[in-house]
């Protein structure tokens, strides 16, 4: 897919991640609007897995640090086939397997995350056992900014450095909000990029909604041979629907049937503008 295609595949997703909130009831929608671009770039453009090489050792790994923001990887999970659409509508729902953060019971998940700050030291555990195999595949996570401030976060980044897992690609969702409120105000992170260098990462920053930026840093992996990798991907809470953004109560809330229909119109908007672009364009 070009870049235009990816673009109004993220409305495409943004739209059922706010459905299938809105039908169970329950969901992070701020976070998981902010990381679906990332998400979309991952699963579409970079990563070597797909549901008929889940068993192959060979295949990339992803793992969703920032695990409250499950929606986004469902949707994605159902668009690339690990699971059905019809699957999405039980989300919460008694018996389900997707709940309210990731479970290997899912098909495409590799690992749980729920308690945050976890899942950087998962994947450095599977990308030191990478080099130890000598295996082909790369880790990748996305960590959401607030939970930045657990130690386990610091703990496996030296790790990373001190074995020099290049195959790993750490992503921050840098939207700056948590569920108390700004990042700065409830832990100052800035120096963010700093703070990683120091720790032995090389690090690049993008703008995490430009799809095309995107695709040209994860172009450049491994950004040094030897150092493991990090993008700080700065992307809007809620990115996508104009009173959904930068708004903190939206981390965790659930659009009326007034917000559906209104947020649904917007991006609507949004994905006919798109095409109607690329019309002109293509003349």
């Amino acid at each position: 897919m070009d870049c235009r295609e990816l673009q109004i595949k993220s409305i495409e997703y943004r739209r059922s991640i706010l459905s299938i909130i809105k039908h169970a009831n329950a969901g992070h929608t701020g976070g998981s609007l902010s990381c679906v671009d990332i998400l979309n770039v991952l699963y579409n453009r970079v990563l070597n897995i797909s549901p008929d090489n889940l068993s192959d050792p060979n295949r990339d790994r992803y793992i969703h640090s920032k695990g409250h923001s499950v929606e986004a990887l469902y949707v994605i999970l159902a668009d690339k086939g690990f699971i059905t659409h019809n699957k999405l509508e039980t989300l919460q729902q008694y018996q389900s397997d997707l709940i309210g953060h990731p479970t290997k019971k899912v098909p495409g998940i590799e690992q749980n995350t729920g308690a945050l700050g976890h899942g950087l030291s998962v994947a450095v555990g599977m990308a030191i056992a990478g080099k130890i195999d000598r295996l082909p595949y790369k880790v990748f996570t996305i960590m959401g900014d607030g939970e930045l401030t657990e130690g386990s976060i610091w703990e496996a980044a030296m790790s990373a450095s001190h074995y020099q897992l290049d195959n790993l690609t750490a992503i921050i969702d840098r939207n700056g909000l948590q569920i108390t409120g700004l990042t700065e105000n409830v832990m100052r992170l800035e120096p963010m990029a700093e703070r990683f260098r120091s720790f032995g990462f090389s690090t690049h920053e993008v703008d995490g909604h430009d799809i095309d930026e995107m695709i040209n840093v994860f172009d450049k992996l491994p950004f040094e041979p030897g150092k493991p990798n990090l993008i700080i991907a700065h992307t809007i809470k809620g990115k996508g629907v104009s009173f959904i953004e930068n708004q903190v109560g939206w981390h965790h809330h659930v659009p009326n049937q007034v917000e559906y229909t209104s947020a649904l119109e917007e991006l609507n908007l949004a994905e006919e503008w798109l095409r109607n672009s690329a019309k002109i364009i293509s003349r």
